[in-house]
């Protein structure tokens, strides 16, 4: 197994569309992720899928949602490819406008999230329910879908009740798998995606080479990697910058005000930075000065340890062997966190699938792998980070990476050999 050399047409672009040369195809994402999400469907023999979760919304309409789950909106898709979308009045109004691969969009009655929560009364949320089981009802006559099973991608048993009262036979389990098998493998254009999110947190890692210095407090650092991101184009939804004892353990603040000293490292996860909504996962390690021989050793060791993790990687392997390849328990350094199981060390180590969401499908990781297996496919896309301690302070380094036929395409591209040293 080796690591994939590109091919000469792949590679990160300008972040615009342009006439003059091919470059991400959005037209083309929308409908290849709508047609994967339809056949497999059509295999679960579902007659329609009512989608709540905003990444598998995004995912079936194209909508910039923004990843979370405020339920003030939803989609059905039917087995004949058919959309009908629900959404709060001006979105609603503005989508009509500006989505024309959208044919019919509604207003929603948001049966779940924020405005039931805020209503305070039983009988508001009881109504509002009701009423969003009336309206997708409706649309699943007019369709000739009703008398089908209806896929439903949350659980909210309370809303399961009302499509039952009303006659419709209600999925939730089926719905789940099928949109989680549809997004796991990645299309041409979705990679690029990841591609370029990559290269907008490098350009975030630039800046904080060029503004981390003593004096400097992890906020304000932090703030100008973030201003870089958002002059690209980045949604920033998460991330941070943080320094000398607080990258060992992680800090539970992320970045504080922390000033930052001479000798210090300083680490950044840029985690959520979103290009047309796929999410990166990208840790460097900094040294304001050159960092101690502690330091190069502990780095080596997380780097080591993480491409021994990617080595091990292509399709038709399993996560149980995988998950070998990042460290034992003395490894872990467990001892120091007083924890006896791996399941204790969740985010420390190990690699989880990126796209529409910051974890999607594979997760490679010893607190669960090694009796849940499941087998590596290629276009998976995913971020493989590893960790260590030295002189009360800590390292972390991250790729992110696409599973190809004869192994994975790292697709970050900051240095990885060793620390960046900024100089003072």
């Amino acid at each position: 197994m080796g690591f994939y050399q590109r091919d000469f047409m792949e590679g990160t672009r300008g972040t615009m569309g342009v006439d003059w040369e091919e470059r991400i195809d959005f037209q083309r994402m929308r409908e290849q992720r709508k047609e994967r999400a339809l056949e497999r469907m059509q295999e679960e023999e579902l007659g329609s899928m009512l989608l709540i979760d905003d990444p598998n919304v995004r995912y079936v309409t194209g909508l910039a949602m923004t990843g979370g789950s405020g339920a003030d909106h939803y989609t059905l898709l039917t087995e004949d490819g058919d959309v009908v979308h629900w959404d709060t009045a001006d979105h609603a109004s503005n989508q009509r406008f500006n989505c024309p691969w959208l044919d019919d969009i509604r207003y929603a009655a948001p049966g779940l999230g924020n405005v039931p929560r805020a209503s305070g009364r039983d009988s508001a949320r009881s109504w509002l329910k009701g009423k969003m089981a009336d309206l997708v009802v409706e649309a699943m006559d007019e369709y000739g879908v009703k008398k089908e099973p209806m896929g439903i991608d949350v659980g909210n048993q309370a809303l399961v009740s009302e499509f039952e009262d009303r006659g419709v036979d209600v999925r939730p389990g089926e719905c789940a798998q099928v949109m989680e098998d549809a997004r796991k493998v990645k299309t041409r254009d979705e990679i690029e995606c990841l591609r370029m999110v990559a290269a907008l947190c490098e350009a975030g890692f630039q800046r904080i080479t060029e503004t981390a210095k003593p004096g400097m407090r992890e906020s304000e650092v932090w703030g100008e990697a973030t201003k870089e991101l958002w002059r690209l184009g980045a949604m920033v939804q998460g991330g941070y910058v943080t320094s000398g004892p607080n990258t060992w353990p992680k800090h539970q603040a992320n970045t504080t005000d922390r000033v930052i000293r001479p000798g210090d490292l300083v680490y950044a996860d840029f985690y959520n930075i979103g290009f047309m909504g796929y999410r990166s996962c990208y840790y460097r390690t900094f040294s304001v000065g050159e960092p101690t021989q502690a330091q190069k050793e502990a780095y080596e060791k997380a780097r080591d340890d993480l491409y021994d993790v990617l080595s091990r990687i292509e399709p038709g392997a399993t996560t149980d062997e995988i998950c070998k390849g990042f460290p034992d328990k003395e490894g872990e350094h467990m001892d120091w966190y007083d924890a006896d199981d791996y399941w204790e060390m969740t985010t420390n180590h190990w690699a989880h699938g990126l796209g529409l969401q910051l974890y999607e499908v594979p997760l490679i990781w010893r607190g669960l792998s090694p009796d849940h297996p499941i087998e590596i496919e290629e276009g998976m896309t995913m971020a493989v980070e590893t960790m260590q301690p030295a002189d009360r302070q800590g390292v972390r380094v991250e790729e992110m990476v696409v599973v190809r036929e004869n192994g994975v395409e790292i697709l970050s591209q900051w240095p990885v050999e060793e620390i960046t040293t900024i100089d003072h």
